[in-house]
């Protein structure tokens, strides 16, 4: 067991060293791409960086949706003195807690599905039903799942267990359900990343683990997952910017953020105070703050890869 382990070790750093220099005639490949991609970028660029800009500008002033007074640092003050900004962002880290989960059943299905265990097939060709499908559809059907006379429900009594319950009427209840969707939903994006993953790996390493009479928890703990780190990196980081920014409309269709600020998150906050209050620069505020949190996350994914590359 210890040598498949430091075959799986040793693939996995060599993998990672394979990072080669690019001759002059492919640097000049890319610089001419790059040129031919110019007007594109300057495009999505403007359209991009500008309303981060003027929303970054927005949250050092009070703002009617009109006309904007400059109060400097009075937002960020207000943001760390507000107990409901603390608990929001708290609700944050609670759906952090479901990442392990989002990350960890689709590995082991697409573990399963690359060793082409029995239904594979079929099931390749389902699981990516998730993604394909809108928030909005998403929420509306979770409802029906978790609510009283809800799916669950109705399972748990064909099952047999006399337990009646609504998860969507209490602040714990709602989280857990918000975040079981979640996992749900991101399952066929994740899955789609590590069978790609896996594809680009030399199935004569796991012919070589069998050999040595690895097991098939072996061969998944000790070659697949550090050959797939980079691309477990991706998932989480992709995931955990899901769970940050992509959340709003099943929030808004499950929970409308309750019961009380239960589900709310820090996007739906910032709908909250701009539309629902007409706090405009606070939620500017709220919204430069979450933008820092994401960009601090893609940064960290950068240096990640940049590590394993060296």
């Amino acid at each position: 067991m210890t040598r498949v382990a430091s075959i799986g070790r040793s693939l996995a750093r060599g993998g990672a060293g394979e990072a080669r220099r690019a001759g002059p005639l492919e640097a000049a490949e890319r610089r001419a791409g790059f040129l031919f991609a110019l007007p594109v970028i300057l495009l999505t660029g403007s359209l991009l960086f500008l309303p981060i800009l003027q929303t970054v500008y927005y949250s050092f002033t009070q703002w009617d949706g009109i006309t904007a007074t400059w109060v400097g640092l009075d937002n960020f003050r207000r943001l760390s003195s507000d107990p409901v900004f603390w608990r929001v962002l708290a609700n944050n880290v609670l759906l952090l807690a479901a990442i392990p989960f989002a990350i960890l059943i689709p590995l082991l299905v697409a573990f399963l599905l690359h060793q082409h265990v029995a239904g594979w097939r079929f099931f390749r060709s389902v699981y990516f039903l998730p993604t394909s499908i809108s928030w909005v559809v998403i929420g509306m059907v979770a409802i029906r799942v978790f609510a009283r006379r809800g799916i669950l429900n109705d399972l748990l009594r064909m099952l047999g267990i006399p337990l009646t319950t609504d998860l969507l009427t209490t602040e714990l209840g709602a989280m857990l359900a918000v975040s079981l969707t979640f996992i749900w939903s991101v399952f066929g994006t994740n899955t789609i990343i590590f069978i790609t993953g896996m594809a680009t790996l030399d199935r004569d390493v796991y012919e070589a683990a069998r050999v040595d009479g690895a097991g098939p928890w072996a061969v998944f703990r000790y070659v697949t997952i550090p050959l797939l780190m980079r691309f477990i990196q991706f998932a989480f980081v992709l995931t955990v910017i899901t769970g940050f920014t992509a959340l709003f409309s099943l929030i808004f269709i499950m929970t409308t953020g309750g019961p009380g600020y239960g589900t709310t998150t820090l996007e739906f906050f910032v709908y909250q105070k701009a539309f629902a209050q007409g706090v405009f620069g606070y939620a500017a505020a709220i919204g430069t703050f979450l933008f820092a949190i994401v960009f601090l996350i893609g940064l960290v994914q950068r240096r990640l890869l940049r590590s394993q590359e060296d």
